[in-house]
């Protein structure tokens, strides 16, 4: 479905869930995969509820794959359309060993 490069590795799958700059931290679902534009610190406290980080922009020095690394989830950054393809609710699967996202639905 779709391609990036893994920052974090890890497989694992779940629902996704398409989360903005701006958006509400405490509404992100508990385990949700995320997926972003790119991630800021404002977006920490979404991020740790996270069990996967998908971002359409990024390298592996960028915010997202640092924190993930720390954080021990998963991660796919500069997947380009990440945000356009994936939404709400798609249950995917994140390969972040290979960098592709599968859509299981």
């Amino acid at each position: 479905m779709l391609k990036g490069l893994p920052a974090s590795n890890g497989i694992i799958e779940g629902i996704a869930k398409v989360f903005l700059p701006g958006d509400d931290a405490k509404e992100f679902p508990q385990d949700a995969i995320m997926v972003t534009t790119l991630t800021d610190p404002t977006m920490v406290m979404a991020m740790m509820k996270a069990s996967a980080i998908v971002t359409d922009m990024g390298g592996i020095t960028s915010h997202p794959a640092i924190l993930s690394r720390e954080m021990g989830i998963p991660c796919i950054v500069n997947t380009k359309l990440g945000t356009k393809l994936i939404k709400d609710g798609q249950r995917i699967k994140v390969d972040a060993i290979t960098g592709e996202i599968y859509d299981l639905d």
